[in-house]
């Protein structure tokens, strides 16, 4: 196939989506015009995500919408779900190429091939020990780059180490040239990502050995530096890893705000062991405290996994007492589902799926008023907003540093400026803030959207 049009869909993490902005420069360094997912295309991309089984639900879904769009197109699978079933993806109807992690980023070899079809392109995940820089792309205030791959845990529930191998890192000296690059085409935000960001510095030398040559506070200082770019933010880094020298860096960094996303997972130690985390609650809670002495304001998400094989309801009392008493800004609530090829198959006993829907029904009500005490904290305070994207029925969007997430009326003048917004009242009917911009040519009224902070 030579050149036509490609379109995308990306399943997952922000590490996917920086990764199919990767795929789409390929695809149009091979003459490919990038169109809209939904609109007939000549190859369609399906980046997959496999971290629970409705993401593999979603992929078949997705497959089957495309191939209604555009019957003709060339549908490529690539990504983690890919890895782990190339075979059960290649039997799903219209799917013309499968890639697993050491081959996806050889996707134009697949679009100009005469081939009928029928590509299963999945070498061992030994093989896949080359880090391909990527960043996202589309989005003219915020950036997603990837600055690691792959992990070396094996946590119980976890099939990423099976999906995408180990550890490894570009050199610092790369990165910083990166962001410098993406500093110039004017975006001014810039957020950190991988599987495992903590874990940076593991290269391969010249006989393909991997060494510790650099840290993620290596990183950290290296990036401060960069000109052009206003904001830096961390992605999410496990506790373990997050030191007291890299949270003072961040609170007295020139570029980095005070955000941090830590995974918990579970506030008991006795679930903690049987997922094989690195660390127990006493070290999660002492990375909290270190946070909120350093930066009072900072924003801190945490993500927890209710219903994991084993865990009792005292158990789950236990992780919900520990958060109450943490008081972290928001959760992300993740309800546990079998992988195959887990440690996880083999704890027992199962909780049951009614059981395990409670216990996040439970945790969703807690992140809710944990956000909402959150962002009443900051009324009447003033925040910089980087303000994003929007429309004249929507209006404008934006973030504070601390990642409150404001809304006012469109005006194109302000995307992609940084403007000084002072917190108002708290409308509790529909949780929204009233706020005015103080800092900007106009007056601007904008919400506080505590819904999708």
């Amino acid at each position: 196939m030579q050149g036509g049009r490609a379109s995308y869909y990306t399943l997952g993490c922000k590490l996917n989506f920086s990764e199919t902005s990767q795929l789409t420069q390929i695809l149009e360094s091979a003459g490919f015009e990038t169109t809209a997912f939904g609109l007939p295309s000549d190859i369609v991309v399906i980046n997959t995500c496999s971290v629970t089984e409705n993401a593999d639900k979603r992929c078949r879904k997705i497959v089957s919408e495309a191939r209604r769009i555009s019957p003709q197109a060339r549908i490529v699978v690539v990504g983690c779900y890919a890895q782990l079933k190339p075979e059960q993806i290649a039997k799903i109807p219209g799917v013309y190429a499968v890639l697993g992690a050491a081959d996806k980023f050889a996707i134009a070899e697949v679009a100009a091939s005469a081939k009928a079809g029928g590509w299963i392109k999945t070498r061992p995940l030994a093989e896949a020990n080359v880090f391909v820089p990527s960043h996202s792309r589309g989005e003219r205030t915020r950036t997603f780059m990837k600055v690691q791959d792959g992990c070396d845990y094996t946590c119980a529930f976890c099939t990423i180490p099976l999906a995408r191998g180990a550890s490894r890192s570009p050199k610092i000296a790369q990165l910083v040239q990166q962001a410098e690059g993406i500093a110039a085409t004017g975006v001014k935000e810039i957020v950190l990502t991988g599987v495992n960001i903590g874990d940076f510095g593991l290269q391969a030398d010249a006989d393909g050995n991997r060494r510790r040559a650099e840290t993620f506070y290596d990183l950290v200082q290296a990036l401060d530096s960069v000109a052009g770019v206003e904001r830096l933010r961390i992605s999410s880094i496990e506790p373990n890893l997050l030191s007291d020298e890299i949270i003072r860096f961040v609170a007295d960094s020139r570029l980095f705000v005070p955000h941090f996303h830590i995974p918990l997972q579970s506030g008991s130690d006795a679930v903690l062991a049987k997922m094989r985390r690195r660390y127990k609650r006493e070290v999660f809670a002492s990375r909290i405290r270190a946070i909120k002495a350093a930066m009072p304001d900072c924003c801190i998400g945490v993500d927890v996994i209710v219903g994991f094989p084993g865990e009792t309801e005292a158990d789950f009392e236990e992780t919900y007492a520990f958060l109450v008493d943490l008081e972290p800004s928001y959760l992300h609530v993740f309800t546990y589902s079998e992988r195959a090829n887990t440690h996880a198959l083999s704890i027992k006993p199962s909780v049951p799926t009614t059981v395990r829907a409670e216990r996040s029904t439970r945790l969703h009500i807690l992140s809710d008023k944990l956000k909402r005490a959150f962002y009443q904290r900051f009324v009447g305070q003033q925040r910089q907003v980087l303000w994003e994207s929007g429309d004249a029925e929507h209006g404008l969007t934006g973030f504070t540093d601390n990642y409150l997430k404001v809304t006012a009326p469109y005006d194109p003048e302000l995307q992609n400026e940084l403007t000084a917004v002072k917190l108002a009242a708290f409308n509790a009917e529909t949780m929204l803030m009233e706020t005015s911009a103080v800092n900007a040519g106009t007056s601007v009224i904008a919400d506080l959207d505590l819904l999708t902070a």
